[in-house]
């Protein structure tokens, strides 16, 4: 998946709840009814946003097993760039967990969300570009 892709997904949803949220407001139920129908749009957001950081992170783990293979032949320039790039994954993939483990304890903002989502993409492609080399 390359990274407009996973941007449209993650707004997607965002504003697919936003919209739904916005609709139950305005909707001619109870508030106990709408209470729940908020709380189930939030929990199908955040199973949405866990799913795609769980996919990101096994992605990334899949390239990195790949680069150590690929690390055991590489030489000179090559070899620091794929450290470099390595590197740069692995502290991508470490995020990437650190904020599941924020989104199962409700401890995570949009903002943590996007800048490790895009993270996590960036370090996929690179590595992507230069396992193509």
């Amino acid at each position: 998946m390359n990274k407009a892709f996973k941007r449209l997904a993650l707004g997607t949803v965002i504003a697919g709840a936003a919209g739904y949220v916005a609709g139950l407001l305005t909707a001619p139920k109870s508030g106990r009814a709408t209470r729940k129908d908020i709380k189930d749009a939030a929990d199908n957001t955040i199973t949405e946003t866990e799913r795609q950081f769980k996919k990101l992170h096994t992605e990334l783990n899949e390239l990195l097993n790949e680069t150590k293979k690929q690390s055991k032949t590489a030489q000179g320039k090559a070899k620091t760039e794929l450290d470099d790039l390595t590197a740069k994954a692995v502290t991508a993939k470490e995020k990437a967990r650190e904020i599941l483990s924020a989104i199962h304890e409700g401890d995570t903002e949009n903002k943590e969300l996007q800048r490790a989502m895009n993270d996590a993409t960036k370090a996929v492609k690179h590595l992507k570009t230069f396992l193509k080399k």
